[in-house]
């Protein structure tokens, strides 16, 4: 049977091709790529190439150069979609055999192939030049039949895939496949550790070492005590060199410890194979049982059979690395105490761990994979949509039905392959927050009843402020009511404490609402010098100032007038008290821009006291925060309230050298006319 190699982008051209011929005749490989094809005709296992190109370029006859510098007599016949006479001229005056237009008419092909075999029948040989001017040139009577058919040793060596997981078998299969071509007497191989860092050796002296994994006709007693190393010996000269070295070679001759381990092993060439990164074994052999040397042809074979070994070790190392960072990340997502579930596109669990199981297993079926239906109808639509639309969900509560009280946090999460939209997987936690929800609710409640004790403990303190003079002026009422003193006095206490009182009501109130009541269009100049005044009723000093600056425009403020008055008040009766000697307050105002775009007014109220400490600062707005004796500690934090209940915002300027305590309000604001 003749092989014919189809080289074309298009399977459908190799498909006419091997329609149209007699299959006990001709087998039809086809081949995608120029570096798939090579190979098979380095070696001389094709018979023809049909080469499906177009010409249209220089880079097709380098194609055809480069296939016959692999193989000069293998026939090469070129399909082209249309001629073109200066490139066909030049498709045969670099050795292409035929050239014909598509389609492919099979009777035409039949012919011209069976002429064409016909013709090199007497010269074609099925291996490479090299290996073929090796034994025509040198024959050797004890050479093995088997080297004169290398279609056949390779088929031979598919045997050693039953191995592609297991890198010392493969080796030991390997090594029992060339001893039944070569005949060799006596092998062993060596391997490099492995150097990953997952395999936690890096760089270090063990990546330094090769060990030996199998071997033929060496007593295993040796090979336990002996290795090769790339800074001496027989590994240093192979990394050096790169090619395989004899041991009467001159660069063995004159190494002491290269003849040494040449010795000890008995053996004669040693023949390097790498992983295309770098070195990776070495494969030390002697002669063959007849105790004649491997020809270069037998070495060269080797080599190159080494070398595609070398790539399989390669592959079942890094199959080895990611079956232990799955193994790995299996143990971590079934250890860990929220429940996690792989769900793949076509709904098909990848993956639950104990606590998933736990959680979702059904108990009426018998031990086995949990399955996408043991989900709860709520998530399972959840994980589908997630699927569906490639796009994670925010962490939601789950409450399941059939368990009232019982609070998941769940979180789901897709998997997207490089380049695809849609994810191949998704990834669902869910984590009981039962016990979490019952700690958070009593937190709040123990801080509502703390909060509720302080507001007691601090309405008890100023209310009984408020009556111990109005109190007293009581027991002296009926002795000394005639007395024009005592009632002045009892005028001053009862106008104190209704101050207070209406102050603490009006506090309470206004910590109590989520809306403004009703809004109307106020100058703000007027409301400024209104929350004045009444901050000074709760001022005894005589020499406050105020000094109010503008841009020189009237600004207006849609505002609850009360609620804004009384917060302006909270804020300069702080300003009166930082200096209660000598008070002096400036108050700015303007109207800008926000980040939204929209007019906003900015008030700035400026005392010339101490200014805020850092820890007034943080704490200036936390309900019943105070430094002084009287009051709730409720003024900052009654003023907020109502600033953003108007849609605006209350802050402390940050202290800065030589300046006093700014607070600053931002509201919604329209300029006057």
């Amino acid at each position: 049977m003749k092989t014919i190699l189809v080289l074309s982008p298009h399977p459908e051209t190799a498909d006419s091709i091997r329609a149209g011929l007699n299959t006990e005749q001709y087998r039809v490989i086809h081949r995608a790529s120029q570096d798939d094809a090579e190979p098979m005709v380095a070696h001389g296992l094709v018979n023809v190439v049909i080469l499906d190109v177009e010409f249209n370029g220089v880079q097709n006859m380098w194609i055809v150069e480069r296939l016959r510098r692999r193989d000069a007599r293998c026939p090469v016949i070129i399909y082209t979609g249309e001629k073109q006479s200066e490139w066909e001229e030049e498709a045969y005056l670099r050795g292409v055999s035929h050239v014909l237009t598509k389609p492919v008419r099979p009777r035409a092909l039949a012919a011209l192939l069976e002429r064409l075999l016909t013709q090199s029948a007497p010269a074609s040989h099925p291996q490479p030049a090299r290996i073929e001017t090796q034994f025509i040139t040198q024959p050797s009577p004890a050479a093995p039949a088997s080297i004169a058919q290398p279609h056949s040793v390779l088929r031979n060596f598919s045997s050693i895939l039953t191995h592609s997981l297991n890198a010392e078998a493969l080796m030991r299969q390997f090594l029992i496949q060339l001893r039944e071509i070569v005949s060799i007497n006596r092998a062993v191989v060596f391997l490099r550790s492995d150097t990953s860092s997952f395999a936690g050796l890096g760089n270090g002296d063990a990546a330094r070492h090769l060990h030996s994994v199998c071997a033929i006709g060496i007593s295993p007693a040796l090979l336990e005590h002996f290795h090769l190393s790339l800074d001496t010996g027989i590994g240093q000269q192979l990394l050096r060199l790169g090619r395989i070295l004899r041991c009467n070679s001159d660069e063995a001759r004159v190494d002491a410890e290269t003849q040494r381990e040449f010795d000890l092993m008995g053996s004669q060439v040693a023949v390097p194979f790498f992983d295309r990164d770098s070195l990776l074994g070495i494969a030390v052999f002697d002669a063959r049982i007849t105790g004649e040397q491997l020809s270069n042809a037998e070495l060269d074979l080797i080599f190159h059979l080494l070398e595609q070994v070398g790539l399989a070790v390669r592959n079942i190392r890094l199959h080895d690395q990611l079956a232990a960072n799955n193994e790995m990340m299996t143990g971590v997502l079934r250890e860990l105490n929220s429940a996690c579930v792989v769900v793949s596109s076509d709904l098909k669990v990848l993956h639950a761990n104990k606590m998933a199981r736990k959680y979702f297993g059904q108990t009426t079926r018998a031990a086995g994979e949990m399955e996408f239906t043991d989900l709860p109808q709520a998530l399972g639509a959840k994980v589908y949509q997630v699927l569906r639309s490639g796009s994670a969900i925010a962490s939601f509560k789950y409450e399941p039905e059939s368990s009232p009280g019982t609070i998941y946090s769940t979180t789901i999460v897709p998997f997207h392959k490089q380049g695809s939209s849609l994810p191949v997987s998704a990834l669902l936690v869910v984590d009981d927050q039962t016990q979490n929800e019952q700690f958070r609710r009593l937190e709040i409640e123990a801080s509502n009843l703390r909060m509720v004790r302080t507001m007691a403990d601090r309405l008890a303190h100023e209310v009984g402020n408020t009556m111990v003079p109005i109190s007293t002026h009581q027991q002296l009422l009926s002795e000394k009511y005639r007395d024009a003193e005592y009632r002045a006095s009892l005028d001053t206490a009862l106008s104190e404490g209704v101050k207070r009182v209406n102050r603490l009501i009006n506090q309470m109130r206004f910590l109590a609402r989520d809306s403004v009541a009703s809004t109307e269009s106020i100058p703000l100049a007027a409301l400024v010098e209104e929350s004045y005044q009444e901050a000074r009723k709760h001022h005894p000093g005589k020499t406050a100032q105020i000094q109010y600056e503008h841009t020189g425009k009237p600004i207006m403020v849609n505002a609850d007038r009360s609620s804004l008055k009384h917060a302006l008040m909270e804020v300069f009766i702080n300003a009166l008290q930082a200096n209660a000697s000598d008070p002096k307050i400036t108050v700015r105002a303007d109207v800008g821009m926000n980040g939204s775009g929209a007019n906003a007014l900015h008030i700035e109220v400026q005392d010339n006291g101490a200014g805020f400490t850092p820890e007034s600062t943080q704490r200036a707005f936390e309900p019943f925060y105070t430094l002084r004796n009287v009051g709730l500690g409720l003024g900052l934090t009654v003023t907020r309230k109502i600033i953003e209940t108007h849609h605006g915002k209350l802050e402390i300027v940050p202290a800065q050298e030589g300046r006093a305590g700014v607070v600053r309000i931002s509201l919604p604001a329209e300029k006057g006319k």
